[in-house]
This record gives C-alpha cells, sequence and structure tokens, in this order.
C-alpha cells in the first residue's frame, strides 16, 4: 500500500481577529502537534506556519503572506496538509490514512475484510470494516490486537453480534 507524501491536517474554518489569523479544525492527534510545523501546503502550495496557539481546541495560526482579514477569508474551508517526511512520530504510530485498505484479520488469521473507514465517536474510534458482511469495530485494546501499518494489516477480536 502506496504512502501519500502530503497528510490531511485540518481545515480551515474561519478567521480570528482581524489581523488575518485562521482558525483551523485539526484532524491530527493534537492542535499542539500541528503547530510545531514550520510549514503546511494548501493548495498544492508551501506556506510558512509563522506562529500558533491552541484555543478551544483550534489551532489559530499566522500564516507567512496572509496579513489581514480579507487575505485570511479567502482561505476559508481549504485543507491544510503536511508533508509526511516532516513529522517525527513516535516508534510504533502511524497516520490513520495509512491504514484505510489495510486487510483486517481475525486473531486466529482469518481475513474478515478490508478497513474501509474510521468513525469518530466520543467513546473511541470505529473501525468500519467491509467483507462479505460489514463489522463495526471500535478501536480499544479489547478489541484491535495489532496495528502493522507498515504491511497494511490489522488483527482483532470480534464477539458475537459485531
Amino acid at each position: 500500500m502506496d504512502k501519500k507524501q502530503y497528510i490531511e491536517a485540518g481545515k480551515i474554518v474561519n478567521t480570528h481577529g482581524v489581523k488575518g489569523e485562521v482558525k483551523i479544525q485539526v484532524w491530527l492527534d493534537s492542535p499542539e502537534f500541528l503547530k510545531k510545523f514550520k510549514t503546511v501546503y494548501i493548495d498544492n502550495k508551501a506556506v510558512k506556519l509563522l506562529s500558533g496557539r491552541v484555543h478551544k481546541g483550534f489551532l489559530i495560526a499566522v500564516l507567512d503572506g496572509v496579513e489581514d482579514v480579507n487575505s485570511a477569508m479567502s482561505l476559508k474551508n481549504k485543507t491544510v496538509y503536511i508533508d509526511r517526511k516532516d513529522a517525527k512520530l513516535p516508534k510504533g504510530a502511524y497516520f490513520l490514512q495509512d491504514i484505510i485498505g489495510a486487510s483486517v484479520v481475525t486473531e486466529d488469521g482469518s481475513e474478515i475484510g478490508v478497513l474501509k473507514d474510521i468513525l469518530e465517536t466520543p467513546a473511541s474510534q470505529i473501525y468500519v470494516v467491509q467483507g462479505e458482511v460489514e463489522h463495526l469495530v471500535p478501536a480499544v485494546d479489547e478489541f484491535v490486537l495489532k496495528v502493522d501499518a507498515e504491511n497494511a494489516v490489522v488483527t482483532v477480536r470480534l464477539i458475537e453480534g459485531m
């Protein structure tokens, strides 16, 4: 499975103030993770992230070349990307997009399908596995036993009704 070089990191949902700051809804683990990047990508163009601060779960960012509310408004609803090579993940960590399309097998090795989607819920993420039947698997240690992002294999434990 090929890994994309650019990873969706979030979406600019609004402006913040009148000096050109943008409010980014972050799709990564946290706004703190995104604010560590020096460069983000918008519309396939590199943009320097001059500064950022976390406010109510969003990243309020100052982007190079965005100096007033009008230029910030022109970025509203744009997706923000990061370059995979700039990301320093802890050992064993992976991006969720790297496991979409992975084979999903049970603990005895039986293939049950392909990971098609990951739903965000308040309690946990839910893995949507499409095979002969669709399985919804809570992404918790009790049910997701192993994630091998490098080889695109997710090992799960199913219970009746799953």
